[in-house]
């Protein structure tokens, strides 16, 4: 019992520290800046957390952790799990703006959870499916069942299946957890195409918490439906910037058929 006790503390601190029993391995953001920073990219097998600057910022945050699972999954089937109080507040999912980001609707399985822990429940059965490409779980704010336990269950069940879990943390606030990496994202302007054609999405991702050391920097990146992988960009490539109107997925109901423009949220949002 002691040897068993011992091999499972050994384990839990391997996690916490980034790393999964299987062989660590990562799978690349696509970002050539951010996959040299992280030592190749993120951890496959792990937890990890996406924060908005702001509920402005909330669809952004989700869109980046959507090509996040693009960049892991590799084709395989996604699931989603959302709390509902989450689509009241920022409207439900938007097939067209899934699309402009290069996720086919077909690949994404949601599963519709009536309060946090019922997120948690069925983000840690789903992140035990070896088969799916990646598990997304967006609870809404700080439920008092999701803390340093439920966060290790599921960074266990992760490594065990070697399957990366994003969790967007929809209206929440950073608190003590087993995430690899934590990160905040807000959305930024976007660079005009020829002949002005509103650009590619665009985000701003500064890496909160990171268990190799990457912790503490920040990129702008702009994301490439058509080659699935980021673009480094400048702060002097977009301080000028003459982009059609709108960031990245901006909170505003409604869709468009543009890139700049597509909004990952439909017109269900509540307004205010």
């Amino acid at each position: 019992m002691k040897v068993e006790l011992e091999a499972l503390r050994e384990r839990v601190l391997r996690l916490e520290r980034g790393s999964s029993p299987v062989a660590d391995a990562r799978f690349s953001i696509g970002s050539p800046a951010i996959d040299a920073a992280l030592g190749g990219g993120l951890a496959r097998g792990a937890l990890h957390e996406v924060f908005a600057e702001g509920m402005a910022h909330e669809p952004a945050a989700a869109a980046f952790a959507i090509v996040l699972a693009l960049r892991a999954s590799g084709g395989k089937p996604i699931v989603w799990v959302r709390q509902d109080f989450v689509g009241l507040e920022m409207g439900e999912i938007y097939a067209p703006g899934l699309a402009e980001l290069g996720l086919s609707p077909d690949r994404l399985i949601m599963v519709r959870a009536r309060d946090g822990p019922s997120v948690l429940r069925a983000g840690e059965e789903a992140a035990r499916c070896s088969p799916l490409g990646a598990v997304l779980i967006e609870p809404w704010g700080n439920p008092k069942t999701l803390d340093l336990v439920a966060t290790r269950r599921l960074a266990l069940a992760a490594a065990r299946s070697n399957l990366p879990v994003l969790m967007v943390r929809a209206g929440g606030t950073p608190t003590p957890s087993a995430a690899a990496s934590r990160w905040s994202v807000r959305s930024a302007p976007s660079r005009p195409m020829e002949a002005d054609a509103p650009g590619h999405a665009c985000f701003t991702a500064d890496l909160l918490r990171d268990r190799a050391g990457a912790a503490g920097r920040g990129w702008i990146v702009e994301w490439n439906r058509d080659r699935l992988a980021f673009t480094d960009i400048a702060l002097t490539d977009i301080g000028n910037s003459a982009a059609l109107p709108g960031d990245l997925v901006p909170a505003a109901a409604g869709g468009s058929d543009h890139p700049a423009d597509a909004n990952l949220y439909g017109k269900d949002r509540r307004a205010g």
